[in-house]
């Protein structure tokens, strides 16, 4: 990477970690503090901690068309002044309405889709793949470090606090944007990054996708399902809030270790379907388990460490078998549609988790959580196994048109090269190759002969 690409990666990660932080920093903690808001139920506690999702999930996708029109930056400024606004709503509200309009709106800043874009903008080709991974990597520390922190900042400046700490770090997020991302020579629509309007219905139409985005959405409705209730019960069991990141600290750093020998498992030795398939029944395990024995604090640990191995695990394979499973020119498409699916699921799990809460008790929300699981366990047995092919773009803004019809027929033929589809108008290839069977330096060497 250039310079100008290492620091427009590492500035526009920030902003989506800081703004993660601050979405996450309140789910370990959101619940007990709810509990003493005017108004509070536990059905409106659940939509309090999920509703982020919904108005997330309604507005991503038209917050990425924008920015095509209107500009990335801009539009990226505009999401996060409403984060700002949804957290001071929130840090001001004594009542769980007030709670809950803030979070809507915080929710409603939806910068994924135009952060994404920028990425694209700003990169090569060649390089677009690291960057997005690096993104993506700091959602997964934002997560860790939410959890964790989020109930040790609650006990110094309380939820309130934490809300105001939210807003400041959204101040810090657009001064990013503002003073440290580089501004892009030129913006345009790039298919492996943005969703593509008219083909929003050949991804729904995709069986295998559909059957992942189920995934996601079941993973992330049962995730903020669980903390609706998981809070409350540590705090049962006499540990004080404010320690529940002696729990969570742990948990947390040892799922992830727990979770790499089967990432090379899936991964390099081709074991993706079987992985995945463990992984689920995992979280089926951990909800049954936390259904019968959750008022032990060892089992309420020990199924929670089961419940975060299954989902870090699966939160790490879902977008890798969405790449793969998509065509190259509709990956963006393809991760549009998975990205709304994940917010719809976190909104739909904490409403559904609070009624279930105030209905049947935590065994109740357990077990929907368990069924909920069950459900994307059955229809994921019968799931095609993946091709395990990796996505390349090769520019070709230095040929003509008949060149480059050359220079597709020759990376035909070299091996590993499986599928290729060219589009004249971004003058880009995108290719899905196999890394085993690949010969590299054949794929270099012609590069080199026709676009330099």
């Amino acid at each position: 990477m250039s310079s100008s690409e290492k620091r427009a990666t590492w500035s526009l990660a920030s902003i989506y970690a800081l703004r993660m932080l601050g979405l996450f920093l309140i789910l370990p903690v959101l619940s007990l503090f709810a509990e003493q808001l005017e108004g509070s139920t536990p059905a409106l506690i659940g939509m309090a901690i999920g509703i982020y999702g919904i108005s997330q999930a309604i507005l991503q996708i038209p917050f990425g068309l924008m920015s095509d029109r209107f500009g990335r930056k801009k539009i990226i400024i505009i999401g996060l002044i409403l984060f700002l606004i949804g957290s001071v709503v929130a840090a001001l509200s004594s009542s769980i309405y007030g709670v809950l309009l803030g979070r809507a709106i915080q929710g409603s800043g939806a910068i994924a889709a135009p952060i994404m874009a920028l990425v694209a903008d700003l990169t090569q080709e060649v390089h677009r793949t690291k960057a997005m991974a690096l993104i993506g990597l700091s959602i997964g520390v934002s997560f860790g470090v939410a959890i964790t922190a989020g109930p040790v900042i609650a006990g110094f400046i309380g939820v309130h606090g934490i809300f105001w700490l939210i807003a400041g770090l959204s101040l810090i997020a657009i001064w990013v944007v503002r003073y440290q991302v580089p501004n892009p020579k030129q913006s345009k629509v790039h298919r492996d990054a943005e969703l593509v309007p008219g083909q929003f219905f050949n991804i729904l139409k995709n069986k295998e996708l559909l059957r992942l985005n189920y995934g996601i959405f079941i993973l992330h409705a049962i995730l903020t399902a669980s903390f609706v209730v998981v809070p409350l019960l540590m705090r049962d069991t006499g540990l004080l809030p404010a320690e529940h990141w002696k729990v969570y600290l742990p948990v947390f750093v040892i799922s992830m270790a727990a979770i790499i020998p089967f990432i090379i498992l899936a991964e390099k030795k081709r074991k993706m379907k079987p992985v995945f398939i463990g992984a689920i029944a995992a979280l089926v395990l951990a909800d049954l388990g936390l259904m019968q024995f959750n008022a032990s604090l060892p089992a309420i640990i020990g199924f929670l460490w089961l419940f975060f191995t299954g989902f870090n695990l699966l939160e790490a394979t879902l977008p890798s078998l969405i790449s793969k499973t998509a065509p190259g020119d509709l990956r963006g498409t393809a991760m549009g549609v998975y990205s709304t699916s994940q917010f719809l699921g976190a909104g739909i799990g904490g409403g559904v988790g609070g009624w279930c809460y105030g209905e049947y008790g935590a065994s109740g929300v357990f077990l929907f959580c368990a069924a909920a699981a069950l459900s994307w366990l059955i229809l994921s047995l019968s799931m095609k196994a993946p091709r395990y092919w990796a996505n390349l773009l090769i520019s070709l803004e230095k040929i003509n048109e008949q060149e480059a019809n050359d220079f597709v027929a020759a990376m035909l033929k070299i091996n590993g090269v499986e599928e290729i589809t060219l589009h004249y108008d971004e003058a880009v290839a995108y290719l899905k190759v196999d890394n085993h069977q690949l010969d590299r330096n054949e794929l270099q060497g012609l590069i080199t002969q026709y676009v330099g």
